[in-house]
């Protein structure tokens, strides 16, 4: 692979204001904290944070294949602030950039339209600073850009571009990078896979790490932009890593569930170490969506309440600021099935999903959790081009007030989380962790992955 750089420029913007109603509802959920199930081993550096929809777990057992390969892109791309968002929008069936501005007292939308319509597979990204990364394919390259409004038109910075010649290859951006300067793209090959910083460097895109094997995904883990999870595809089995881009991709195993088992990282959160994973551990040949927490000494957990029958199942944001609590954060999951698509509510410390009716127009796949417990959802209809629905998260013992339930019905408490060595998960073993020393005392954060404790993990 090799790339073309362009020297950029300077570039400034303006913005226009506008209103969009907002639609309040309520969120609450309680009950009993699920059995715990197989072991995660975890090793490597700081972790850190940015949600980001990855893989829709089926009740099949199968990961639906959009987009990049692996991952069901969402419909609107949100900086890790909540800041900027950005997708691709249609007029008279003409795609173009839109941005969206979150961070004022209510959302607008900027039309960010070039000298000709878009690709519908062109990829958008919102930087943090306002501008809109692009990537558009054309003649065997990739081709990366800054767009800006400038009053009636639009200004475009020229970044450069990445060639992928060999037979098989593709390339798509990664999530949004923490801090909104950098953008990052995963060139995936036959035999090895190559990270770029395609936006926030120097001399247009450049090489940072080249990583034995196909890898798909993509959750930051830190507040920096240095360490990057990733899941691998090796000698037919896919584990999460971690990618080290301050020593050249120096890569560390992340998930070892069992042996034989596929395990991939969907989401992480950095306040309270939750992680949000799919592997077939649990019941062999079919994924499972599961929770652990980084650097714990307590396994993996499958909640069977999870699992919505012929529907994939797709977490896509996760509730930042629970510093030592992560069985509390709330859990957005974009839920697609034969009735359509609506949003589940989870926690890890309950043991049934709250199923609501997302607002019209919704962006699927795409939210943001807050602090203070309010999920946010974009939305666009005719009447309302930029809309934010917020679902307010009452008490944990107060009733769910609002909306009606979404297609999927009230939640289920499930009969239990099925596990390694139940029946009903398929059976299966799952492999112990070796021992390295005692556990490591609660802290107010995260254990660094490096010296998260890997002995006595599975339990029945």
């Amino acid at each position: 692979m090799t790339a073309c750089a362009i020297e950029p420029a300077a570039a400034n913007e303006k913005n226009e204001d506008g209103e969009t109603p907002r639609t309040e509802y309520a969120i609450t959920e309680d009950g009993e904290p699920p059995r715990t199930e197989c072991a995660i081993a975890v090793n490597g550096n700081e972790n850190g944070k940015t949600p980001r929809t990855e893989y829709a777990i089926a009740e099949n057992g199968q990961t639906p294949r959009t987009g990049n390969g692996e991952t069901p892109r969402p419909e609107c791309v949100i900086t890790v602030d909540g800041s900027y968002a950005a997708r691709l929008a249609q007029d008279g069936g003409s795609w173009f950039p839109e941005r969206w501005t979150l961070d004022g007292p209510e959302p607008y939308a900027v039309p960010l339209p070039g000298n000709q319509p878009e690709e519908p597979g062109t990829e958008v990204q919102p930087m943090g600073d306002g501008r809109v990364l692009i990537r558009r394919f054309a003649d065997g390259r990739h081709n990366f850009s800054l767009l800006y409004p400038t009053g009636p038109a639009t200004g475009e910075l020229p970044l450069g571009a990445v060639e992928c010649p060999e037979q098989g290859s593709a390339l798509w951006l990664l999530p949004p990078a923490p801090g909104g300067e950098k953008a990052y793209a995963l060139a995936v090959g036959p035999r090895s896979s190559a990270v770029w910083l395609v936006a926030g460097g120097a001399f247009g895109p450049e090489h940072l790490a080249e990583i034995p094997g196909r890898c798909s995904g993509g959750v930051w883990l830190d507040r920096t932009g240095r360490m990057l999870a990733l899941d691998r595809e090796v000698g037919g089995r896919t584990k999460a890593v971690v990618v080290d881009l301050a020593r050249a991709g120096e890569v560390s195993p992340l998930l070892q569930i069992a042996d034989g088992s596929d395990d991939r990282l969907l989401l992480a959160d950095p306040d309270s170490g939750l992680l949000l994973i799919s592997s077939d551990a649990p019941s062999p040949g079919r994924a499972r969506l599961g929770w652990g927490v980084l650097g714990s000494t307590l396994p993996v957990r499958f909640p069977e309440c999870l699992r919505v029958p012929d529907c994939a199942v797709t977490p896509f944001a996760i509730q930042p600021g629970q510093v030592l609590t992560p069985e509390c954060c709330g859990v957005a999951l974009w839920i697609d099935g034969p009735m359509g698509g609506w949003v589940g509510v989870w926690r890890p410390a309950a043991r049934q999903v709250q199923h609501l009716q997302g607002p019209e127009g919704w962006l699927a796949g795409s939210g943001l959790w807050t602090e203070a417990g309010e999920l946010l959802l974009p939305y666009a209809t005719a009447n309302a081009p930029c809309g934010v629905a917020r679902w307010a998260a009452a008490p944990r013992s107060g009733a769910l007030t609002g909306e009606a339930e979404g297609p999927g019905g009230t939640g289920g408490t499930g009969a239990g989380d099925a596990g390694p060595e139940d029946p009903e998960g398929g059976g299966g073993t799952a492999a112990q962790a070796p021992e390295s020393g005692p556990p490591e005392p609660v802290v107010a954060r995260p254990v660094p992955l490096q010296q998260a404790p890997l002995g006595n993990l599975v339990t029945k």
